[in-house]
């Protein structure tokens, strides 16, 4: 496919993806910005409290908004392929529905503000299939065949730092409950909470903030986790709505480069062998010491705002 033509869809399909971005926070907020999810319901009209745990909370804010990505994709001529295998990259493939060498791939990422950003989430692996762009493991399409690779994101405010799942409650509603029904007072021998209405019970999230970006665009030249290889997004507020990560500025086959080579490729350094796992050294090891002002530094924790 002609050059013009792949950044003509990209454009298009980032812009619409922009738009889109727009109208979740309302779709999933009460006027006050709470979460509009406050638990799961019971045939016995209980609802039961969810955990603030991260993994509880992306998956259900995934079901959530997933009726609106169906939409999206109807309303701007794509098919979407879901992944096959919970480890498979990515989420979600959009497929054009009059030319299918259009592809794009989205990953949905979640992550909770702290005082200082957020806390840190991958942008996939620079394993296998990152490395071999033409095969097709761990992934659902050869990684080559994607023409953009995007995060959709959902930053959100903890209402509580509780994680533990016994801390969750159990309550009825009297706006759900028929005139004959007498609420419950206990399930099993856990306590019933009666509240007059579902406003009354506190959401476990709040204040949302969607963003959508390319990865390599808001990567940084970090491990996202651990031992695995993932690799790390920048922790800035700003940043991430700004696509402004360490590689912004020097395009993205450097960040393809560099994460390929990631902890392979070595350099002497102060008379030792040392595996590379720094931008700045990266590019020293490639003789580009010219490009080094091109590495963009981190914006400062104060400007993050909502």
């Amino acid at each position: 496919m002609d050059l013009k033509v792949k950044n003509k869809y990209k454009t298009e399909f980032k812009k619409a993806l922009d738009t889109f971005t727009e109208k979740l926070e309302k779709y999933v907020s009460t006027e006050n910005g709470d979460w509009s999810v406050k638990g799961f319901i019971d045939v016995y009209k209980n609802i039961y409290t969810i955990s603030s745990d991260t993994k509880i909370v992306s998956k259900i804010l995934e079901i959530h908004i997933f009726p609106q990505i169906l939409q999206f994709a109807e309303e701007n001529g794509y098919n979407i392929i879901l992944t096959e295998h919970q480890n498979y990259y990515p989420d979600l493939t959009f497929i054009h529905k009059e030319n299918e060498d259009v592809k794009f791939a989205v990953d949905l990422k979640t992550t909770y503000r702290k005082k200082s950003g957020i806390s840190s989430f991958t942008l996939g692996s620079h394993g296998s299939y990152f490395k071999e762009r033409d095969k097709k493991k761990n992934i659902q399409f050869p990684y080559n065949e994607y023409l953009a690779h995007f995060c959709l994101g959902v930053i959100y405010t903890r209402t509580d730092l509780k994680d533990d799942v016994s801390e969750t409650e159990i309550y009825q509603v009297q706006e759900l409950q028929e005139e004959y029904e007498t609420p419950n007072q206990k399930v099993g021998d856990r306590e019933v909470t009666n509240v007059d209405n579902l406003k009354s019970i506190t959401s476990v999230i709040k204040d949302f903030d969607f963003f959508v970006a390319e990865k390599w665009k808001i990567a940084s030249d970090k491990q996202g986790s651990g031992n695995t290889a993932n690799i790390g997004s920048t922790l800035s507020i700003d940043d991430l709505r700004n696509e402004n990560g360490i590689f912004s500025q020097l395009g993205e086959e450097w960040f393809d480069e560099y994460w390929i080579n990631y902890g392979s490729a070595t350099m002497v350094k102060d008379g030792k062998p040392t595996k590379i796992t720094t931008l700045k050294d990266f590019l020293e090891f490639k003789g580009r010491t010219d490009l080094l002002d091109k590495i963009v530094s981190r914006t400062t924790y104060k400007k993050d705002t909502k």
